[in-house]
This record gives C-alpha cells, structure tokens and sequence, in this order.
C-alpha cells in the first residue's frame, strides 16, 4: 500500500481516539491541545515554509507567490468558518437562548471537519512526492491536527445533543476524506511549483487552525503556564525531528 494513504489510515484513528477521549478524559486535555498546537506550528516553520520557497521562486507583484499562498490559504479558511458556520470551543458554556444556533454549529462543525481532512490528506500525498523526510514530518503534525478534531468535533456534538449515529458517521467520513486525499496526492501528477503553492496555502490553513482554534481552547480550558510548556515543548520536539529525519 502507498506510504502516504497508509499514514492516511492512521491519522483517522487518531481521530477517533481523541472523540474517545473528549467523552472519557477532560482534565488534561488543555496540554495535549498546546503540544498539538505547537508541532502544528513547528512543521510550518521548520519544515514546510523553507521547502516551498525553495520549490518555487516565482514573484508577483514583487512578493513570492507562495507567500501569497499562504495568505491566501489561512483567509480562505478564515471567511469560510465565517460564512458557513464558525468554530465554537468544545468547552463553551450556552444558555437555552442559544440551544438552536448551538445545534447547527454543531452539525455544520463536524460536516465542515470532512472538508479540510481532505486537504490534510492531500497534503500528506503531496509532500511524499516531494521527500520522505517532508512526508513523515506532515504525518506527525496531521496526527496531531486529527486528534484534535476528534476531540473538538465530538465534544461539540455531545453539548448539541447530537451525539448519534449520525456522529459517528461524520467520524467514518473524516476517514475517508482524509484517505482520498492522500490518493489524490499520491497519484495525480503536479509540478514542482503546483505543490509549492498547495503547501503554502495548506501552511495557511494550519496556522490558522492552531491560532485560531487549539490554541485559544487550550488556554480557554485551563489558563497556565503548563499550557505554554507544552505548545513550547511541541514547537521544540518538531524541530528536533524534522532536523533528525532531514539528515
């Protein structure tokens, strides 16, 4: 089987583990959030960013095009939340006033989650194409990216009163989506300067994702500087292995 669509398999396990354990366990969540948080970041700095400037060195407008990828990736998912239905934390507290807008978010917030899977997967296929040590480092930083789906998703489905097995089959999609993607990846051809901008604008989905969503629940859960350690310790663990697998 292909490295990237079996890599793929395991991330939508993670998924599902962390669903489990937003159900089972919540007092330490907040440092798993920050140490996802912070390899999320890593990967981008570390990693993703220095390859695709590298790929490609087309400017426009006097500015490198994958920075504008990158710009444009993170505001995409930025408006689309804002159109569609935004992320609320697992952890909010809601009156009855808001049972209803809770509801839709819940439903539109595990739905939207099959959406940017894809991309992960996507990105996971594509970044195999380019090296296997870029390939690898996604797969860690996406590990993390899926267990905190599972967790945010399933916890926002409980509090909706949406925990059926409707749910479950939106965790079943997660998978799939995140498995067709890497096959897309995998086998669809694209050039060097194609992937380049795909990894830029998936750079700007990520960053968005830990600023915008884990990191604000992390320390929402339970403001401390154990909090900070963690993301500190995922941001330093993503240097230390994306240094020993480049080598």
């Amino acid at each position: 089987m292909n490295t990237a669509i079996a890599l793929a398999a395991l991330t939508a396990l993670a998924t599902t583990s962390g669903g489990f354990i937003a159900i089972k366990v919540r007092d330490r969540l907040h440092l798993v959030l920050g140490l996802s948080a912070g390899l999320l970041l890593g990967l981008v700095a570390f990693d993703l960013l220095p390859e695709v400037f590298e790929m490609n060195t087309s400017t426009f407008g006097n500015v490198p095009v994958v920075s504008i990828a990158l710009v444009i990736g993170f505001l995409t998912l930025h408006f689309a939340e804002q159109l569609f239905g935004s992320h609320e934390p697992a952890h909010s507290d809601y009156g009855h006033d808001h049972e209803h807008s809770l509801n839709i978010a819940g439903t539109l917030g595990a739905a939207a989650m099959a959406g940017h899977v894809f991309l992960d997967g996507l990105a996971l296929g594509l970044a195999f194409k380019v090296s296997d040590a870029l390939g690898y480092a996604v797969f860690i930083a996406i590990l993390a990216h899926a267990f905190s789906d599972g967790l945010n998703t399933v916890s926002l489905l409980i509090k909706s009163g949406h925990w059926t097995k409707t749910s479950i089959l939106l965790l079943g999609a997660d998978a799939v989506m995140r498995i067709s993607g890497a096959a897309l990846g995998s086998y669809i051809a694209f050039s060097d300067q194609s992937m380049a901008l795909y990894l830029a604008a998936f750079s700007g989905f990520v960053i968005y994702l830990a600023t915008s969503h884990i990191l604000p629940e992390a320390h929402s859960r339970h403001p401390s500087r154990l909090t900070m350690l963690a993301t500190i310790a995922g941001v330093v663990a993503m240097w230390l292995i994306v240094g020993n697998i480049g080598e």
